[in-house]
């Protein structure tokens, strides 16, 4: 069964410690855009696009939605927190309209992933020295996942790594890396997620020692190696997963890289630690591949990426297993793993599976691969939708 939705009352909540955030930070306004900032405070989903569509919060204010006049009647049906509206016609400034609603005085903090464009108006209305962004007062809320959202996450990712399995089962010679997705979507949707895959790169030989994928449809051909990284949602909460194996027989230096990236994953979910700094987790895969005669640092053969990022409503999220990210790791956050080795002209190995912060250290939302042969052993096998 799928776990229930995020609540009224979460969200409601949600707001109280903006709210609380604040008034310690001395912002009077904070807005939000059409983000997953905005499903995250109110359950609004809604595409970002030239009009605003936004939601205002002021401590001690109702919740004020900010949208076009001709779109009131289907936001006002899609909000999960209810509020106010102020509304705009076409020809008029939503801006100025946020302007009026904040006041002569007072710092408004603006939702950081808003449109740079969202911005200039905003500082024309009011001024550029009255705005700041409001990562410092998002991004800790959003990092810090609830029960109810980690067993979204928790299920988001069964689904995920069950279809894995099933597309696994499914490989065939001559097959194309787009059947293979569509395999996947089928799946997803079959056991129930929000829809069907959110993304999905499906990589094969050579191909896999590019990070994203090459571009074409390539068909799978014996001793292939094959890089699948897909994902679904739940309530909007994300999965998103990685598997590396081979279609026949592997060479010894696929088997061997295979297992040190086997190892760097085991490293850096070791590191991770409540109080330690995010870039110790990058560091410590760093150090164990630099040991084994990979690297150093981003160069190849090695890893040419951070080891992690956070994740929830958007598949990457900050904070991130990255040098230079000195968050502290705190209960509840939620981070991908995903040390990928590469071999450049000749392939790469990415493992993907999250863990999230517990109060007793890293706890993995799906076990790792148990085998470069076995892709799939002891993997629960997941029947249908519920």
């Amino acid at each position: 069964m799928n776990p229930p939705p995020i609540t009224l009352e979460e969200r409601r909540a949600r707001l109280a410690r903006l709210e609380a955030a604040m008034e310690a930070q001395g912002v009077a306004a904070v807005l939000i855009d059409a983000t997953a900032s905005l499903r995250y405070f109110t359950g609004l989903v809604w595409w970002r696009s030239e009009r605003m569509i936004a939601a205002l919060v002021r401590p001690g204010k109702p919740l004020t939605y900010v949208c076009p006049r001709f779109e009131l009647d289907k936001v006002g049906g899609s909000v999960g927190v209810p509020g106010e509206f102020l509304t705009w016609e076409e020809h008029e400034s939503p801006y100025a309209l946020v302007a009026d609603a904040v006041g002569r005085t007072g710092v408004l903090a603006v939702d950081e992933q808003a449109p740079v464009f969202a911005w200039l108006g905003l500082a024309e209305a009011l001024g550029v020295e009255r705005l700041r962004g409001a990562g410092s007062l998002i991004t800790p809320l959003r990092a810090r996942k609830s029960e109810a959202e980690i067993a979204l996450m928790t299920r988001a990712k069964a689904l995920t790594l069950e279809a894995h399995r099933r597309a696994h089962e499914s490989l065939e010679a001559g097959m194309r890396a787009s059947e293979v997705v569509a395999i996947l979507d089928r799946q997803h949707r079959a056991l129930g997620a929000d829809g069907g895959n959110t993304f999905c790169s499906v990589s094969f030989g050579e191909d896999t020692s590019l990070p994203h994928g090459g571009e074409g449809d390539p068909a799978l051909k014996e001793g292939d190696v094959v890089l699948i990284d897909t994902g679904c949602a739940l309530d909007g909460y994300n999965a998103d997963i990685t598997r590396t194996y081979v279609f026949g027989e592997p060479t010894p230096e696929v088997r061997r890289i295979w297992e040190l990236e086997h190892a760097a994953q085991a490293a850096a979910f070791e590191a991770a630690q409540l109080g330690e700094p995010c870039e110790a987790v990058d560091a410590a895969v760093r150090t164990f591949l630099k040991a084994e005669g990979l690297g150093p640092d981003y160069q190849l053969p090695g890893t040419p990426h951070r080891t992690g990022h956070g994740i929830g409503l958007d598949i990457h999220e900050a904070p991130n297993l990255v040098r230079g990210d000195r968050t502290l790791l705190d209960v509840g956050m939620c981070f991908s793993n995903e040390p990928m080795i590469v071999v450049p002209g000749q392939f790469g190995i990415r493992l993907e599976d999250h863990f999230h912060m517990t109060a007793d250290g890293p706890n993995w939302f799906t076990e790792p691969q148990p085998s470069l042969d076995e892709p799939f052993r002891g993997v629960a096998v997941l029947q249908a939708a519920g």
